[in-house]
């Protein structure tokens, strides 16, 4: 098996499945941690954690593929999760998918050259009373206008010492 968790982890996982009455309740938890180390949720990661555990593989690859919080691929330093929901569509959602295509280079399920950025549609954020609204990495950005998301945008590439995309 090629993936490890650095130690450190691996003792946080041990110990979160102590929390629980049987180790199958510790899998989200435990993808977490190698989603926070990695960013991002391998096929070997999966099996490391299904052997970790103690539980079959199939339970670990159930919950890489339900939640979409797991990205199986890298995802760059932001990743962008754009809800295309009713609500959000209905808002100019899809016109603010369209800005960061044109405007700022980046393409769907793709890594920007400069590796700062990765954007996907979700199907819903859960947070329609403030649409249009998308999830970078773990902080939530509602009520998005084009002004809004230039400036989120250039603030990013701004704090990774990167002025393009």
């Amino acid at each position: 098996m090629a993936y490890q968790l650095s130690a450190e982890n691996e003792a946080r996982v041990k110990e979160i499945v102590t929390h629980y009455p049987e180790s199958m309740s510790a899998i989200l938890p435990a993808m977490h941690i190698v989603m926070a180390e990695s960013g991002w949720v391998s096929v070997d990661a999966c099996d490391y954690v299904a052997e970790l555990l103690g539980v079959p593989k199939i339970r670990v690859y159930e919950a890489l593929t339900f939640y979409t919080y797991f990205p199986q691929k890298p995802v760059g330093k932001y990743h962008i999760q754009f809800c295309q929901n009713i609500a959000c569509t209905l808002r100019e959602g899809e016109n603010l998918i369209q800005q960061l295509k044109d405007k700022h280079g980046i393409k769907e399920d793709e890594i920007t050259h400069n590796g700062l950025f990765c954007l996907h549609r979700v199907e819903c954020l859960g947070a329609c009373g403030n649409a249009p609204v998308m999830q970078v990495n773990d902080d939530y950005y509602e009520d998005l206008t084009p002004e809004k998301l230039d400036e989120l945008i250039e603030g990013w590439k701004k704090s990774a010492g990167n002025g393009n995309a």
